[in-house]
């Protein structure tokens, strides 16, 4: 019940408002409303206390976030709180009597008193906008779950990697436009993630890695039992290279009893073949789509190590030094092939990923939410299952925070021409055995050079990431000691096979 109160002055209202603004009650109490005040203000903080709650006794909280269900809710949520924000402003004002004010002073309390209530309703509006667009854009990105190859119908809480130790997701960077028919994936490389902690192997295969082999019994095995292999192009070119598996396969459904679009599917499992895993799902990245990430995020700071040259009549240039690169520049640094080789190129591919890994920061990837979720729907293609998204968000909170190295398979490492498919396989279990007992390694490893780095000026790595947020620990591995297994002593680690996911990439 009301008890009446001398009326207060133009900056006490204006001060009271603004208070009642940040905790809903006071202008009540401070007027003698004293059971809506303490109503309203007890009901506010048992809402803040019960988020704090949820926060640090929930560890899934950022998964569960991107669920179909929260982002409506936190939609509709949004929309209710602003309109009781508003209502509250509102009724503050009222109940703070200004009519008892001077003319002027009714003016001055009222018109800022509107601003005020525009005002609050602002982060509401936000906050609605972007959980939409972020629902909206994670249901165009990923599938629903009996769409991915192999997974399960549905995802068990309890146990969302159905027993499995490590997961291992094909990334590729395509280079598909207009122009162009079918999808050449021109980077391949494979993040085999530890799911309990976070640690993570990065395996680059060459675009031009040549004679593939088809895992035994599958379709293109009975194609090609001898391995990929086929005429010349009539410019002297090979199109049975890796990077032409997907393209191939989608344009020769015959080979697989008329079913369309196999070259996802294909393409995981040879490579899979190749390292000896099995790849779970693919996200295949447009490059020119990773540009306009770049552009959205402000750019990515990077070492060019020497100047790059691009283009149809080598007219473009990026400059050697260290600064801020916009995505067209970034990508030409990564892709160019003048007067430089695909494995150079790799190297490049490698530096601007490991880069936009460390700086897309969530302050920044927030700040620019709107033009990120734009650039995302145009830039990814995967098959990972709607309801993983909530799962794989914690596991990146751990790869953040985790190891993250890289193995490349180029020469001197293997010979692209004539692969050594076992030397290949025993390279990767390698690298994941020693991902698992990183002290181990430490102990026993030195700074080595990257393969293939002969040939560069300086050294550059490159590497690849897309939501969001981490940094990179950089490090280096050289030749292992070797240790008894059951099966035997274990040979001895190519020296350089493995590198941390930034080294060599120069101070940015």
């Amino acid at each position: 019940m009301t008890q009446a109160r001398k009326p207060v002055g133009a900056g006490a209202v204006l001060g009271w408002l603004a208070l009642s603004a940040l905790a809903p009650g006071a202008a009540h109490l401070r007027m003698g409303w004293r059971r809506t005040g303490l109503v309203l203000l007890g009901g506010y903080l048992a809402a803040l206390v019960a988020l704090l709650a949820v926060a640090l006794l929930n560890d899934g909280l950022l998964g569960a976030l991107t669920r179909d269900s929260s982002l409506t809710a936190i939609t509709v949520g949004s929309v209710v709180l602003a309109l009781a924000w508003f209502a509250l402003v509102v009724h503050s004002f009222v109940v703070l009597r200004p009519g008892g004010l001077s003319q002027a002073g009714q003016v001055l309390t009222g018109t800022l008193a509107g601003l005020l209530a525009v005002a609050v309703v602002l982060p509401f509006a936000w906050a609605a906008q972007t959980a939409w667009i972020s629902r909206q854009t994670i249901n165009d990105i990923f599938d629903a779950p009996a769409a991915a190859p192999g997974a399960p119908e549905s995802v068990v809480p309890e146990d969302p990697w159905a027993g499995r130790e490590r997961v291992n997701i094909l990334l590729l960077g395509g280079d598909a436009d207009d122009h162009r028919t079918g999808v050449r994936t021109d980077s391949m490389n494979v993040a085999s993630i530890d799911v309990g902690t976070g640690a993570t192997v990065l395996f680059s295969l060459p675009r031009n890695l040549e004679d593939v082999r088809f895992r035994p019994g599958t379709p293109m095995a009975q194609a090609f039992p001898d391995g990929f292999r086929l005429p010349r192009d009539p410019g002297g070119g090979r199109s049975d290279l890796l990077n032409s598996v997907w393209e191939y396969a989608d344009a020769h459904p015959e080979i697989f009893g008329g079913r369309p679009h196999q070259g996802p599917k294909v393409l995981m499992d040879t490579i899979g073949y190749t390292l000896g895993l099995k790849i779970d799902w693919y996200a295949l990245v447009n490059m020119w789509g990773f540009a306009r990430l770049i552009d959205a995020i402000g750019g990515v700071r990077l070492h060019v190590e020497q100047d790059v040259v691009f283009g149809r009549y080598n007219e473009g240039l990026v400059k050697a030094g260290t600064r801020k690169l916009k995505g067209a520049d970034a990508m030409w640094y990564a892709r160019s092939r003048t007067f430089s080789d695909d494995f150079t190129r790799m190297r490049r591919q490698r530096c601007v990923m490991g880069a936009l890994l460390e700086q897309a920061d969530p302050a920044t990837v927030l700040s620019r939410f709107h033009r990120v979720a734009l650039a995302t729907k145009e830039l990814i293609r995967t098959d990972i299952p709607r309801d993983m998204l909530e799962h794989l968000v914690p596991l990146a909170l751990k790869v953040k925070n985790a190891e993250v190295t890289s193995v490349q398979f180029v020469p001197p490492l293997i010979n692209t021409g004539y692969p050594d498919w076992e030397r290949i396989r025993q390279i990767t279990k390698e690298a994941i055995r020693d991902s698992e007992s990183p002290p181990a390694r430490a102990a026993t490893a030195a700074p080595s050079p990257i393969p293939g780095d002969a040939t560069a000026t300086a050294t550059a790595t490159a590497s690849a990431s897309t939501t969001a947020t981490a940094s990179a620990t950089t490090t280096a591995s050289a030749t292992a000691t070797p240790r008894a297994t059951p099966s035997g002593p274990r040979s001895p680690k190519p020296k350089g096979a493995t590198q941390g996911l930034s080294e060599g990439c120069g101070a940015a």
